[in-house]
């Protein structure tokens, strides 16, 4: 299996988006918010797809594994399935 190329962060000054060295932008899902707390601008993160309800990329934490869910910065959250899927959690 092939890995993906690692990214750094470039800005990550506000809990629900990052912006990825590379350019991209992304919006963290609110129930992954918990887990981009301790990243740093040396973090080192993939940029997968993933099935899901409502997110269509996650992002993974090289150094620990640990992944959030994420759809492009531009995207708004659809408010009704995020609250389904929030409260089904």
């Amino acid at each position: 299996m092939q890995r993906e190329a690692a990214v750094r962060i470039k800005r990550h000054d506000r809990s629900h988006t990052v912006m990825l060295a590379d350019g991209s932008e992304w919006r963290i899902w609110p129930g992954d918010t918990p887990n981009t707390l301790g990243w740093l601008p040396t973090t080192e993160l993939e940029v997968v797809e993933v099935e899901h309800k409502v997110c269509s990329h996650a992002l993974i934490n090289r150094a620990d594994g640990s992944r959030v869910r994420v759809i492009s910065a531009t995207t708004n959250w659809p408010a009704r399935a995020v609250r389904r899927a929030l409260a089904g959690s």
